[in-house]
């Protein structure tokens, strides 16, 4: 087991290594900068706006794009002033040398300063962290909570009434976008039309560090109640399906049979036998559901709610060219993604001892 987490662990560097390069090589390609932006500010123009070019050509490189001098933005602007703007955002290097430069921070995970905020970028996705693992954990745990035993009640009445409109139920949340679910929330239970139950905004109130640990544990639950829900109306659906098929594929086999034919009563033989080889794979795929739950599909979520997320901060520096943010997002997300399959992997080993990680190939 060793040698295969040496191996898995080896693999990652040149995985990280191409993320960032072909992400490094795309940027190139994209219209806008922090130079351009600031360009723009100054000349008045609109700075969400692409550039405008009046022809010539314009030369990639780093986090950016650096444009020549008929660039509109630069006209009527000190020469010197723009030189010294590039240097200031580590334009002036050639792309080799930035990205290269780059790397060798983020192996010490040196992620630099927001080109915007003027703060270390690990200090604002620290600042983040909270509002996501919030909602990834909870939506996780309630989707696993839910779908486990539904599941295993549809696999012992397949086919029964119960199963069919179970499963028309879970289909019908599946299908029903969560930003669609959480503006009905905010209208039924957030002082629209109907009732004023829940919080409009935020993870937190604003007395919350005036509240005894009891009313503050009850402030953060009634904060995120709303954005849970929304976000774990289609997430259980996969994880009931994939319960039900498994436990139906194992009451299937064989040994099941000789169970029961040894007396054994029915709950016996659910929990004793068949559940541990059912819910392998069930489990084995908890922590990749959680990583999938905190760093994907919550912005809309976060922006109906206004909680200030990974999800939203991405956004925001991916629209603002805020490369330091951008790439320290992406370089630690991919690592986490790449470490948590590796987890994935030895939960297997874990629920089942059985499977040798040893004389598989990599």
């Amino acid at each position: 087991m060793l040698a295969y987490i040496t191996r898995r662990v080896l693999l990652m560097i040149p995985t990280i290594f191409g993320i960032l390069l072909i992400s490094f090589v795309i940027v190139q390609f994209a219209p806008g900068g922090p130079v351009e932006r600031i360009l723009a500010q100054l000349q008045g123009l609109n700075t969400n706006a692409t550039a405008s070019f009046t022809g010539g050509s314009e030369s990639h490189v780093g986090g950016g794009t650096e444009y020549s001098s008929r660039y509109r933005g630069g006209e009527g602007l000190d020469p010197k002033f723009v030189a010294e703007l590039k240097k200031q955002f580590g334009f002036d290097k050639p792309p080799l040398e930035r990205f290269l430069l780059m790397v060798k921070n983020y192996l010490r995970f040196d992620f630099g300063k927001s080109y915007y905020r003027d703060v270390p970028v690990l200090q604002l996705i620290g600042e983040k962290l909270p509002v996501s693992i919030s909602l990834g954990l909870w939506m996780t745990l309630l989707s696993y909570l839910i779908s486990i035993p539904l599941g295993i009640s549809k696999a012992v009445r397949d086919g029964s009434r119960f199963d069919i409109w179970t499963s028309a139920v879970v289909i019908v949340g599946y299908a029903i976008p969560s930003f669609l679910f959480a503006i009905l929330l905010i209208v039924l239970f957030c002082g629209g039309s109907f009732w004023q139950i829940f919080p409009l905004r935020g993870l937190t109130s604003e007395n919350f560090s005036s509240l005894p640990l009891a009313g503050k544990i009850l402030d953060y639950l009634w904060h995120v109640t709303l954005p849970v829900l929304s976000l774990t109306l289609g997430a259980f659906a996969t994880i009931t399906f994939l319960t039900k098929n498994s436990f139906l594929d194992e009451i299937r086999k064989q040994y099941v049979q000789t169970a029961r034919m040894k007396g054994l009563t029915e709950r016996k033989v659910l929990y004793g036998h068949v559940f541990r080889n059912a819910m392998m794979i069930v489990v084995a795929g908890f922590p990749g559901a959680f990583v999938n739950a905190f760093l994907g599909g919550s912005l809309l979520i976060e922006t109906i709610f206004s909680l200030d997320g990974l999800g939203l901060l991405s956004y925001d520096s991916i629209i603002d060219r805020d490369y330091p943010v951008v790439f320290a997002n992406l370089y630690i997300f991919a690592l986490i993604g790449l470490f948590v399959n590796l987890l994935s992997d030895l939960t297997y080993t874990w629920i089942d001892p059985r499977i040798d990680f040893e004389t598989r190939e990599v």
